[in-house]
């Protein structure tokens, strides 16, 4: 490099922008987007943000399963000294694109700064339409086998259910992928009962979000698709006027009345 040459501080920031309503977006990716130079992501978020994107901002739109594509361009132009806001819904460091990003930039010996901004996760989002499901332990598995063999998935689901963990399911079901839900409610269904509260959440914080509480037992009866989110609650998860509910223990550890006052 010549020494006159001035150094080049490009910055690469991965922005989560929650489920898809604007007013789920926070002040922080807002603001990662208005200081970018170049805006890119998956052709529906960018969608979701068009509200925030400047004429003179560069827009880099790609299709789905076009991520290794779309974060290699990106780390490129941050590493030519751009700013850059990498778009991911919900949370980019869970099933997104901020671990991705970094395994390419090991790759590359990227030199750009590399910041992620959270973002609120589906899980998050579905959790609080279902009403308080996630008080106490949980794992989230996708049941997607794209890039997860299957037996790992299963071993997971085993693990995660004797455990009594509440379960939220990622990516349960697809137009070509229709049977690892159902081998997920029977592995569930191997661990408890059949009344267990079941949350779907489809489409969360978009205008056709819809929200159903429904059982282990009878959760396959309604919709599920590639944008629901299902939660199966632990041995302790109850309904109360339509919501799920997982309590934390202050009843039980405190007495009730206790646990109100506190």
């Amino acid at each position: 490099m010549n020494a006159a040459e001035p150094v080049k501080t490009g910055l690469l920031a991965v922005v989560g922008i929650g489920p898809g309503a604007a007013d789920l977006i926070t002040p922080r990716a807002r603001l990662a987007v208005e200081q970018a130079e170049v805006v890119a992501g998956y052709r529906t978020y960018l969608d979701l943000i068009a509200h925030l994107v400047r004429p003179e901002q560069d827009v880099l739109s790609s299709a789905m399963m076009q991520e290794i594509d779309r974060c290699r361009r990106a780390l490129a132009l941050a590493d030519e000294g751009k700013r850059v806001a990498l778009i991911c819904g919900g949370d980019p460091g869970i099933y997104a694109m901020a671990g991705l990003v970094y395994e390419l930039a090991k790759e590359n010996g990227s030199t750009c700064g590399i910041e992620i901004i959270p973002g609120i996760a589906a899980l998050n989002a579905c959790a609080a339409v279902l009403g308080a499901p996630l008080m106490h332990d949980f794992a989230a598995v996708s049941l997607s086998d794209l890039m997860t063999p299957w037996p790992l998935i299963e071993k997971r689901l085993h693990a995660a259910a004797a455990a009594d963990f509440v379960i939220v399911l990622y990516n349960p079901k697809s137009g070509r992928r229709s049977s690892q839900i159902v081998r997920a409610q029977e592995i569930m269904l191997e661990h408890r009962v059949p009344e267990t509260p079941a949350g779907i959440v489809t489409g969360v914080g978009r205008p056709h979000e819809s929200v159903r509480l429904s059982t282990l037992a009878r959760m396959l009866d309604e919709e599920i698709g590639m944008q629901s989110t299902v939660i199966i609650g632990n041995s302790a998860t109850f309904a109360f006027q339509g919501k799920m509910v997982t309590p934390r223990g202050y009843a039980a550890k405190y007495g009730l009345a206790d646990a109100v006052r506190s």
